[in-house]
């Protein structure tokens, strides 16, 4: 088992490296990591494409370029890890930071089956880390926490009909990728890899869901996974959502809508939102000034990588679990992997019903070959 964070990493830049020198990586990672000036140092990045690596280096003034995870790990010793790559290595690269000491920031989806996450979980720390906290930025930044504190303190009163809708648009030459649209190397279609944030969202702010019924098809693109799913959720409190998956659609958004006893809660946006982007419309009879302060005080904090970095590495400093870590970062994933399975078996799946020995438990489509729906 790795040993914590020493306790001199209060006091001293935190470490980084960053895993996989990709887009997400030049756009989300390092400028997020930048924004942090001396809180932390990135020293290091990975990748097996040695030229991508040292390019990324280059034009990032990271220090030092690996083609070897293990020796980067092993010569760096790094604090905090960025794992940047496809899905297929997730589980591999997060453990082997784990193992290291490291911290992991992992980008979604976690892991391609609730199994992987398991391995992930497994590999973490005790008390005091390290930990692996999943990429969910559209559940931090200042809309998403005051809408928050507005449900849970009862200001808008009980939620009971939800809409988690994300449209995007995706052309045949998205699909050029090699590891995308396919199950063994993405793990799944929208569901996982774009629909995944808004569930996320959905979820941090109703609660636990206790049963899904779904369906997934392949419309447009010609590939082995879904472009298109729907479903139908119903949370513990008794709310009931539609959440609707796609990468065929011209006009694309990402939305939540919650209707509550005393308010209407809406989230339109597409791949960031702040403040101005929510809206509450109060129920007749309810005075808006009752629900117009939630937005006037303090800072318009836009959801980002950099909203989500800053209490992680807080978090790390403090040696406490971070938010979309274990159990918490889980949830989004057992929630794809039962729309999954009950589109795939025609039946009602209930929370907690996907364990080991499950097929989707191991993996999305349950071991179907090929391009199974």
């Amino acid at each position: 088992m790795p040993e914590p964070v020493t306790p001199d990493v209060r006091d001293r830049p935190v470490r980084v490296a960053i895993v996989g020198t990709g887009a997400i990586a030049r756009e989300a990672h390092l400028p997020a990591y930048r924004a942090l000036g001396g809180e932390v140092d990135v020293v290091a990045a990975f990748d097996i494409d040695e030229a991508s690596c040292r390019a990324f280096c280059a034009d990032g003034s990271v220090p030092y370029a690996y083609t070897d995870l293990g020796k980067m790990l092993a010569e760096q010793r790094p604090d905090l890890v960025s794992v940047c790559t496809p899905p297929a290595v997730h589980r591999e690269q997060t453990t082997a930071a784990l193992a290291a000491g490291a911290w992991v920031w992992c980008e979604k989806p976690p892991c391609r089956s609730l199994e992987e996450y398991a391995a992930m979980e497994a590999a973490e720390g005790g008390e005091g880390g390290p930990y692996a906290s999943i990429v969910f930025q559209h559940r931090f930044g200042s809309g998403a926490d005051r809408v928050r504190a507005l449900i849970a303190r009862g200001a808008v009163g009980r939620p009971l009909v939800a809409h988690c809708q994300t449209t995007w648009y995706r052309g045949t030459d998205y699909y050029q990728v090699p590891w995308r649209g396919n199950w063994a190397a993405e793990g799944g279609g929208p569901t996982m890899g774009h629909g995944i944030h808004q569930m996320d969202l959905l979820l941090d702010l109703l609660g636990p869901w206790s049963q899904v019924r779904a369906m997934t098809g392949r419309l447009v693109h010609d590939v082995e996974t879904e472009d298109v799913s729907t479903a139908l959720v119903r949370f513990a409190s008794g709310a009931m959502a539609t959440v609707v998956n796609s990468v065929v659609s011209p006009q694309e958004m990402s939305r939540i809508r919650i209707d509550c006893e005393r308010a209407t809660i809406e989230l339109t946006h597409l791949y960031q939102h702040s403040d101005d982007d929510w809206r509450i419309t109060p129920a007749p009879g309810v005075a808006l000034e009752e629900l117009a302060a939630w937005r006037e005080t303090g800072e318009n904090v836009p959801s980002s990588h950099l909203a989500q970095l800053r209490p992680l590495v807080a978090d790390l400093r403090a040696g406490r679990r971070p938010r979309a870590s274990g159990a918490d970062g889980r949830t989004s994933l057992e929630l794809a992997a039962a729309l999954y399975k009950s589109a795939f078996t025609d039946s009602t799946v209930k929370a907690g019903e996907i364990g080991p020995g499950d097929p989707f438990h191991a993996a999305m489509n349950g071991g179907a070959t090929g391009r199974a729906l």
